[in-house]
């Protein structure tokens, strides 16, 4: 491995045990943020509401809606009988009202059928306040506590001070002919309504301003869950259908590095991490390659070695043996090529081999007159027969 790179991915291996170090030991600050979510175990999630609401509505069926209202219940009307083929609550708890208009308008239509929808959440969209004849208004000052509680004496009328981060929104506008107070908060020494029931087409709408009545943190504090409880108790018997999707936190990941992605500290790490992996996987592969040996193809030798052994026999003066190889390799290659016997070289033969190689009968002639003459002849060849039989053949061979 190279140096170099050894010296790059201590240093993000140092690092990364640098930061992980100092974000351990630096405690954790709490999270406020109200993400009213029932995964989240934090001060203003409904993870402790999501584990009791069984108890709370016991033998009562809860689905938890993961797609808008509007898809959920036009999936539940049946438009033959012009009925849905379910009943019971619609239940939202949410910081602020984050449904959609068509899904407001279907909720409307749900509950005009006979049936009950619960909202708890800081503000309402203009389709409930026109529909059903209210408004609502706040001022954003924070109190430490709000006293809050329902008028049912059946249930008792305690004030429970609702601790911290209480939104102060009130109902301002109520139709008091139909419209029907259920609680109070006391804001700045006025008692103001934060939860009411308006009659709806053949069902009914419970609304409430103080959501934050169901989070963790209020649940845990004091007796104030016996608020939450008497608040709830007005929802009736009967299935309740609680819309979570839109609501924070709610589409969170199943993914196992989901913590590691939420935390600033751990994220960036682990980003250096797989960076300098990705590049020692790079750079040692590299360097661990087996160099591929240059395989030269063979070297065809027999032309040099003819070469060897003609100089040979040149150089020694020897030109009956030259001129005989040089006759019995062209009558081999006569034999290989024109599938001819070259036993007789008669007249015949030489018109039979001009006929197949297609070549000038006066060459092929000169050329074996040249052989026959060199094989019967008595007296020793010279250089000059040697040139004169090489260019007979190599006009045949041309």
């Amino acid at each position: 491995m190279n140096r170099n790179l050894k010296f790059y991915i201590a240093i993000i291996v140092v690092l990364i045990v640098i930061i992980i170090t100092i974000d351990s030991s630096k405690p954790k600050p709490v999270n406020w943020e109200p993400t009213y979510s029932i995964k989240d175990k934090i001060p203003f999630g409904l993870y402790i509401l999501n584990e009791e609401i069984p108890m709370m509505f016991q033998d009562q069926k809860i689905f938890r809606l993961n797609t808008t209202p509007y898809e959920y219940f036009v999936d539940q009307y049946d438009y033959d009988t012009e009925r849905y083929l379910t009943d019971g609550t619609f239940m939202m708890i949410s910081d602020e009202y984050t449904i959609d208009t068509e899904s407001t308008n279907e909720i409307l239509y749900f509950v005009e059928h006979g049936n009950t929808a619960f909202i708890s959440s800081n503000s309402f969209p203009e389709t409930l306040l026109d529909s059903l004849g209210f408004n609502y208004n706040g001022s954003y000052a924070v109190k430490d506590t709000l006293p809050s509680w329902v008028v049912n004496p059946k249930l008792g009328n305690a004030p429970y001070n609702l601790i911290s981060n209480s939104g102060t929104n009130y109902f301002s506008k109520i139709d008091t002919l139909k419209t029907i107070v259920l609680g109070y908060q006391k804001t700045h020494n006025k008692k103001l309504v934060n939860f009411i029931k308006i009659p709806y087409g053949k069902g009914v709408f419970y609304l409430h301003t103080q959501p934050v009545a169901f989070t963790n943190f209020q649940l845990l504090k004091n007796d104030n869950y016996q608020y939450a409880e008497k608040v709830l108790s007005y929802i009736p018997k009967g299935t309740i259908h609680w819309a979570l999707k839109n609501q924070y936190g709610e589409d969170i990941s199943d993914s196992p590095l989901r913590f590691i992605f939420s935390q600033p500290p751990l994220k960036w790490p682990w980003y250096l991490f797989i960076i300098g992996m990705l590049l020692f996987m790079i750079f040692n592969a590299k360097r661990r390659q087996r160099i591929i040996p240059e395989i030269k193809p063979l070297e065809n030798t027999t032309v040099d070695f003819v070469k060897t052994i003609g100089n040979l026999y040149f150089q020694e003066g020897d030109y009956d043996t030259i001129i005989e190889k040089k006759i019995i390799y062209l009558l081999a290659r006569i034999r290989q090529e024109y599938l001819m016997d070259t036993n007789v070289l008669d007249a015949e033969f030489i018109k039979k081999l001009q006929h197949k190689s297609g070549k000038n009968p006066e060459d092929i002639k000169q050329l074996f007159y040249l052989i026959t003459n060199h094989r019967k002849k008595h007296y020793q060849s010279v250089e000059h027969d040697l040139i004169e039989l090489n260019k007979a053949i190599e006009k045949f061979t041309a």
